[in-house]
C-alpha cells in the first residue's frame, strides 16, 4: 500500500526562497507548502497535517528562534530544520538547543536540504515506531516510557533519579486513582523507595519540581487532603 508523500512547510519571509524550494521539493515527490512568517504558519498548521517544517531564523515579525521555542513550548514536536546565515554558529546552536532537529546554512544546495529532510523524517519515523512499541504515556508536555526508563519534556530528556522514576510509574499505572501513602509503598514494594512515610512526601515534592509549572499548586500530582495523592494526566481538578 503506497504511503502519502511527506508534507513540508517552508516558513521564510523571502518569496524567492519559498518558491524555489517549494518547486524543488515538489519535483522530488514531496508535498511542499509555504508561509511568510509565524502567523501564516499557525494558520496552516491549524488546518493541515505537517510532516516537517523548514524554518528561517531571520524573519522580521517573529524570529525563527522565537517560533521554534513557541512550538516546542506548546508541545508541538513536528520536526524542524532551521535555515541559518552562513557563519551564524550561535543562532544555529541556540536553535538546536530549543528543539530544532537539524540545520542548513544559506546559501544551501537543494540536494543537501533534501538529504537532511529525508534523514530527519527517517529518524522521526523510527522514534514514533519505538514509542508505539514501548509502554509509554503522554501527559501535558511529558512522555514517560517504562521500557526506555525515560521521561521527556517537549521531546527533551529530563534527568530523574531511579526512586523518582519508580514512584512516578506507580502513579502512571494508577491514573485518577487516589492512593494513600500505605498503598503507594505497597505498590512500590521492591523498588528504590524508603519504607518511611515521610520519604513519600519528599519524593513527591521532588517530582512536583520536575513536572509542575508551579509545584505549590500542582496539576498532575495532586494532594487528596487527609488521604494521600492522585495522578491526573490531563491536569484537571480531581473529582
Amino acid at each position: 500500500m503506497a504511503t502519502n508523500p511527506a508534507s513540508i512547510l517552508i516558513v521564510d519571509d523571502d518569496p524567492k526562497i519559498r518558491d524555489l524550494t517549494s518547486q524543488y521539493l515538489i519535483d522530488q515527490g514531496l508535498n511542499a507548502h509555504s508561509a511568510n512568517g509565524g502567523k501564516e504558519m499557525d494558520t496552516f498548521i491549524a488546518n493541515h497535517q505537517v510532516s516537517l517544517i523548514i524554518l528561517d531564523l531571520m524573519m522580521p515579525e517573529e524570529s525563527g528562534l522565537a517560533i521554534c521555542q513557541r512550538l516546542r513550548g506548546s508541545g508541538n514536536l513536528t520536526p524542524i530544520i532551521i535555515l541559518t546565515a552562513k557563519g551564524d554558529e550561535i543562532d544555529r546552536i541556540v536553535g538546536l538547543e530549543m528543539g530544532a532537529d537539524d540545520y542548513v546554512s544559506k546559501p544551501f544546495n537543494p540536494r543537501e536540504l533534501l538529504a537532511r529532510i529525508n534523514a530527519v523524517l527517517r529518524r522521526n519515523d523510527l522514534k514514533q515506531a519505538q514509542a508505539s512499541n514501548s509502554e509509554s504515556l503522554a501527559f501535558g508536555p511529558f512522555v514517560f516510557s517504562s521500557d526506555a526508563r525515560s521521561l521527556t519534556k517537549n521531546g527533551v530528556p529530563i534527568s530523574i533519579t531511579s526512586g523518582e522514576f519508580e514512584l512516578l510509574k506507580v502513579f502512571i499505572d494508577h491514573p485518577r486513582q487516589p492512593l494513600s501513602r500505605d498503598q503507594i509503598m505497597q505498590l512500590a514494594k521492591g523498588r528504590e523507595l524508603d519504607v518511611f512515610d515521610r520519604s513519600i512526601d519528599v519524593q513527591i515534592s521532588r517530582l512536583r519540581k520536575i513536572l509542575e509549572e508551579d509545584h505549590t499548586s500542582p496539576k498532575f500530582l495532586q494532594t487528596m487532603w487527609g488521604f494521600g495523592y492522585i495522578f491526573v494526566p490531563d491536569g484537571d481538578a480531581a473529582h
